[in-house]
């Protein structure tokens, strides 16, 4: 059975990436927020075993939803993707709780890395 995968980021494109790197693989996309309040408000309908998070988006940030989520439920796993790729975002992202961080643009290969370490 596929591993569910929430995407969190306000870019169509990016979904349309995440949903055709994802296909064939172990991982679906079972929902798509465009911002943090979306995400945070779905994420208990969703229930899934991976999130994706942009870090800038309009309303909550990337940072912010995740540590909104991670105080709900701390067994989540986040993966920040982000094109804030610089060392003070990925010490930030960890100490909420973030299980990896992935720079845009992004691979096939770096992103289904970055699942499989944050889901073990």
């Amino acid at each position: 059975m596929a591993k569910r995968v929430m995407v969190v980021d306000d870019s169509r494109e990016v979904h349309v990436q995440m949903a055709s790197l994802l296909e064939d693989t172990d991982y679906e996309v079972a929902a798509f927020c465009r911002s943090g309040e979306e995400a945070v408000g779905r994420y208990g309908q969703v229930g899934p075993d991976l999130v994706t998070m942009d870090i800038i988006m309009p309303g909550m940030d990337g940072l912010k939803t995740a540590q909104t989520i991670l105080e709900r439920d701390p067994d989540a796993r986040i993966v920040m993707v982000s094109e804030l790729a610089y060392h003070g975002t990925f010490e930030e992202a960890e100490a909420l709780g973030a299980r990896g961080f992935v720079g845009k643009p992004f691979g096939k290969e770096r992103l289904l890395e970055a699942f499989w370490d944050a889901l073990r």
